[in-house]
Formats: C-alpha cells, sequence, structure tokens
C-alpha cells in the first residue's frame, strides 16, 4: 500500500473527529509544535495525528527529501527544464564554505557583490537623494516592496516606491509629487527585455529628462544584460548583476534587494541575510520530525492532497507584513502551479493549492465569515509577533494578539447548535424563531489552523520566515515530484501579448483571431478612436 493510499484511509477514518478532542491528551500542544530559536510554530490545531504524521514523514523520507535538499544546497542542477541549479541559499551565505557549480566555487563573486551592493547603498544614504523608485515586475517586485514595507520601522534612508504594473496609472501616480533631481531609478531585469519593466523604465527615464533630473547618474541597474544596460545609458558601476542560479521570486537575497538595503542600510540587511541563513542550517541539519520547513509543508500536504482542501489563507496578524500573502501568493503558486511531473507524465493529484490572505484585524471584517461559516474548509496560517513597535501602543497590540488567539480558537472549536440556542433565547426568541435564528449562529468548527510565534519583527526574523516559506515550497514540490523552480505557465500569455500588440495598435487587422478576442479589440477600438 502507497503512503498516499495509507494517509487517504487515514483521513477516511477520523475526518468526522473533533480536534479539540485531539487536546483530551494534555501533551497534545507541546507534542504537535517546534521552536526553531526565538520562532515558536504549533500546528496542533489541526487534524494530524501521531500515527498521520508518521506516515507523513515516511512519505517525505519516500521522496527523498533529504537527498533532494542536498543537492540543492550543492549546486546540483535540480532546475531540470532549464538544466540549472537552485542556489539563492547561496546569496545568504555569510558563514558558510565554498558553494560550487559545476566545479567552481561561486561564494567569491556573490560575496563581491554584496561588497559592491553596500558601498552604493552608502553612496546613495549619504547623499542627496529624498526617494529611490525600484521598478521591476513579479520577483523583482514583489519580494523588495514585501521587506521594505515589513522593515519599516526599520527605515533610515531615503523614501522607497515600487512600479511594476505596465498600467500607466501605476508609474504615474508614483512619479506625481516627486523631485527628478533627488530621485533615484532602480531598474530590475535579469535580461534587461521584460516588456512591462523597460515600458515603465523608458517612461521614467523620459520624465526624469524633462524634469532636470539627470537619467546617467540617477539610474542603476539590476541585470546581467550589461550590454542592454550600457545601451540604456547606466554607467557600469551602477550594474549589480545575478546569476541564472538564482530564480526570481528567490532574488530577494542579493542585488534585487538593493532598495531594501538603501531603506535600511547595509547593517540591518546583513542581519536579514543572517535570518535566512540560520533557517537553512535549521533546513540542513534538523531532523525530519522537528524540522520547521518539513512540518510546514507537511502540514500544507496533509490539508491540500489528502484532506481536499483546494486554498490556504496566510493571516499575519502583524500590519508590517501585509504583503506577505502577496508574496507567497507567487513563491507557491508559480513554483508548485504544475501539472506535471519531472518525469514529463501528468500528476496524479492536485498539486499548489490556491494561496490567499490579509493582515488581520482586517481579514476579520472581509473574509472571515466565509471561514467560519461557509461550506469549504480553508486551513489557515497565522503569523503574529509577541511584541509590536509601538511601545507607546502596548494595548493595541495586546488586543491584536487576543484576535489572533481567538480566531484560532473559534475555528477549531467552533461553536454548537444547543450553544447557539441558548444564546439566542436571551434574544428573547421563542418556539419555530428560536431555533432559526439559533441555525444562523452555529459555527461547525472544527476548522484547522496552524500558528507561528516570533519576538517582534525585526530583519533577523523577517529573513527567517521568508526562508521557511521557501523551503517549505521546496518539500512540498519534492514530495509531489514537480519542478518547483521554472515557470513555463507565463510565457505563453506573454508571447501572445507580444504578437497581439500590432493587433491592439491597428497595425494588423483581426482576421486571424479567434471570434471572441476580436470583437473585444473592436470594442476597443470603437472607444479609443
Amino acid at each position: 500500500m502507497s503512503r498516499w493510499t495509507t494517509l487517504s484511509k487515514q483521513h477516511a477514518a477520523h475526518k468526522d473527529r473533533a480536534i479539540r478532542d485531539l487536546f483530551d491528551d494534555p501533551d497534545r500542544a507541546s507534542d504537535f509544535s517546534v521552536q526553531v530559536g526565538d520562532m515558536y510554530f504549533d500546528y496542533s490545531k489541526t487534524n494530524i495525528d501521531a500515527q498521520t504524521r508518521d506516515t507523513l514523514l515516511d512519505l517525505a523520507r519516500d521522496a527523498g527529501v533529504e537527498a533532494r535538499r542536498n543537492e540543492m544546497f550543492s549546486g546540483v542542477h535540480i532546475n531540470e527544464t532549464e538544466d540549472r541549479a537552485v542556489l539563492h541559499t547561496a546569496l545568504r551565505n555569510l558563514d558558510g564554505g565554498p558553494v560550487m557549480v559545476e566545479g567552481d566555487d561561486v561564494m567569491p563573486a556573490v560575496l563581491d557583490t554584496l561588497v559592491a551592493m553596500r558601498r552604493y547603498a552608502d553612496e546613495v544614504r549619504s547623499g542627496s537623494y529624498t526617494d529611490v523608485i525600484n521598478i521591476g515586475i513579479g520577483g523583482s517586485d514583489l519580494g523588495p516592496a514585501m521587506a521594505v514595507r515589513a522593515l519599516a520601522p526599520y527605515h533610515d534612508g531615503p523614501r522607497c516606491h515600487f512600479v511594476s504594473n505596465v498600467d500607466g496609472a501605476d508609474i504615474a501616480d508614483t512619479l506625481r509629487g516627486l523631485d527628478a533631481k533627488t530621485t533615484l531609478v532602480i531598474v530590475a531585469s535579469k535580461t534587461f527585455t521584460t516588456i512591462e519593466t523597460m515600458t515603465n523604465a523608458r517612461t521614467a527615464r523620459a520624465w526624469m529628462h524633462d524634469h532636470g533630473g539627470d537619467p546617467k547618474t540617477q539610474f542603476a541597474a539590476l541585470s546581467t544584460a550589461a550590454d542592454k544596460t550600457a545601451e540604456f545609458g547606466i554607467d557600469p558601476a551602477r550594474v549589480f548583476g545575478f546569476e541564472d542560479w538564482v530564480g526570481g521570486r528567490y532574488s530577494v537575497w542579493g542585488p534585487i534587494g538593493l532598495s531594501l538595503m538603501i531603506a535600511i542600510g547595509p547593517k540591518a540587511f546583513d542581519a536579514f541575510l543572517r535570518g535566512a541563513q540560520d533557517m537553512d542550517t535549521h533546513f540542513r541539519v534538523a531532523d525530519l520530525h522537528e524540522n520547521l520547513p518539513v512540518l510546514l509543508a507537511l502540514t500544507g500536504i496533509w490539508h491540500n492532497q489528502i484532506c481536499d482542501y483546494a486554498t490556504r489563507a496566510v493571516l499575519p496578524y502583524d500590519e508590517l507584513l501585509g504583503l506577505l500573502p502577496n508574496y507567497l501568493q507567487q513563491l507557491e503558486m508559480e513554483s508548485n502551479g504544475k501539472g506535471v511531473q519531472r518525469s514529463g507524465v501528468n500528476s496524479p493529484r492536485h498539486t499548489g493549492p490556491v494561496v490567499w490572505g490579509a493582515a488581520g484585524t482586517n481579514g476579520q471584517h472581509a473574509f472571515y465569515q466565509l471561514i467560519h461559516q461557509g461550506t469549504r474548509v480553508i486551513p489557515c496560517e497565522f503569523l503574529l509577533a509577541a511584541n509590536g513597535h509601538e511601545a507607546e501602543l502596548a494595548h493595541h497590540h495586546q488586543l491584536l494578539v487576543a484576535n489572533c488567539l481567538a480566531q484560532s480558537k473559534a475555528l477549531m472549536q467552533g461553536r454548537s447548535l444547543d450553544e447557539a440556542r441558548a444564546i439566542a433565547a436571551t434574544k428573547g426568541f421563542t418556539g419555530a424563531e428560536l431555533d432559526r435564528q439559533a441555525r444562523h449562529r452555529v459555527f461547525p468548527g472544527n476548522r484547522p489552523s496552524t500558528t507561528l510565534l516570533y519576538p517582534q519583527l525585526d530583519p533577523f526574523t523577517l529573513g527567517q520566515i521568508i526562508a521557511l516559506y521557501e523551503h517549505r515550497v521546496f518539500v512540498e514540490g519534492i514530495i509531489l515530484d514537480i519542478i518547483s523552480f521554472d515557470q513555463w505557465g507565463v510565457e505563453l500569455g506573454k508571447e501572445l501579448a507580444t504578437s497581439l500588440q500590432p493587433v491592439i495598435e491597428g497595425a494588423t487587422d483581426t482576421s486571424a483571431e479567434d471570434g471572441s478576442t476580436a470583437a473585444l479589440v473592436s470594442f476597443i477600438h470603437r472607444h479609443n478612436g
């Protein structure tokens, strides 16, 4: 019997078991949690019991998670469709030894680039710049934008802005009110051909030229295409490259993080790297049964592939992490949103879930109604700091903590019909109306959640959190036997957009298009002249 079949049988045997009943075991909370340094992960409010956990761990072992993990860290080309190593971990290998790729140690070049970034960041921070605009898309935007917002209490450099959408409103709204003479523009594109990024970059360059700035000295590039950055007019001294073994959604640790380094300073950026390095070390050496990324991944596998819960809500009770759900959407859905296994055959099961969420407590007044009383079960992942940054508003944080812990408790505990009847009776309802009103107040409960706690959101902790989720995605991908590090699913739409542009511009007619596309283009042409 396969592990998958065993897990399905275990789920069927206990699917109606109340999670709250598992706490009849007084050791439940301690047995189903793990602490790594000052980070605490609780997965006790799930229907995973000891037998199921053992089977999940065996599933990970059977999939070769440990061997594949070692291959990743050692530079093996585990990105098989693109024949590339996967070594974003080398960007934060500040205290480690050599990292070999095809016989060459990549660490000297990594550290040299980091030194150059520090030097340039100090130059920008000590100069006359008031604002920095990072122009990128995907990982070149989501990572630094999320991290800059998350570490806002540590900002002591120029203000940072982020432009990604090719919609002109994005760049126009960002430029409005900025001083072209004191603004630095960072163009983040590995190939320097990404159409959205380059369109926005050319617009920013024209704006700067027309408003008294100097594009020759006020532009920097994060790219490996030295010929194209030179053609654009950017001095090679302000070009910071990275290798093809760093995927976009894993790139915030290197040059793509330059805007973050400028915002918080090189010293704090180093702490950010060291937090990720700390999680890397834990992931590499901890036994699977107490390995935080592994346990987070196995919880996800249990909920998505075994329980068939199609979505996952990421709920940081930390306003600073407001962009984390967006960041994790790309990290997980672009990595594991595949339907084909490594060998090229179709996957026999669903792969990545839909990842979504928002910061608490805002979400409580938006979509928690569905989470608590809707017909679909949505596993929730709460993140919470023990301490906020606003010491003078400690009562705010206490209320935030109470809300977070209450939500995970309510999801598990629910409210029975008898309890709801008692509440409705206090409102004066009787008879049939009492029963009707009570049913609206029933909470099914038995809805799983995990909670990740940390002392305070500082650069080190943010590095830990991001690396934790990166390794979680890796483990899930290995278990599902898919390649997590390519993204062919984004290619077709980009290719078709390029071919459609002449049609939109009117240079080519719609005769080659399908009826729907032709009709849509016709409507646009009628209304834009």
